[in-house]
């Protein structure tokens, strides 16, 4: 079992920047090689992609929309991922959730195995 837990959420204003940290745990965290990710997810739309990392740190990948806002990074020695995000836009505003899977940087929900409970960003205008 993996448990992930998320913190660093709140309400910021656009133009603002916030970090989000994910504290992975478990046995089969750390027996196995998982890619960490960021997932968001809005009032009303499905929840989406946000930015993924290797276990290594060496690979992240990110959805269009955040890409040169975002960054995505990783501590192994805390195991404990984080996502620094810039320029905050409202559209941004969402539940931010950490995902862990063992297939290698994929965007599809469905293919995560391990999920947190979510924190909230909310970005005003």
């Amino acid at each position: 079992q993996v448990q992930l837990v998320e913190s660093g959420g709140g309400l910021v204003q656009a133009g603002d920047s916030l970090t989000l940290s994910c504290a992975a745990s478990g046995r089969t965290f750390r027996d196995r090689e998982y890619t960490l990710t960021w997932f968001r997810q809005a009032p009303g739309k499905v929840r989406e992609f946000v930015a993924g990392i290797t276990r290594s740190g060496g690979i992240t990948r990110y959805a269009d929309s955040v890409k040169g806002r975002f960054t995505i990074s990783r501590d192994n020695a805390k195991n404990t991922v984080y996502l620094q995000m810039d320029s905050l836009k409202p559209e941004d505003t969402a539940v931010y959730y950490c995902a862990a899977s063992s297939v290698l940087l994929t965007a599809v929900r469905d293919l995560y195995e391990y999920w947190g409970q979510g924190t909230q960003v909310t970005v005003s205008s």
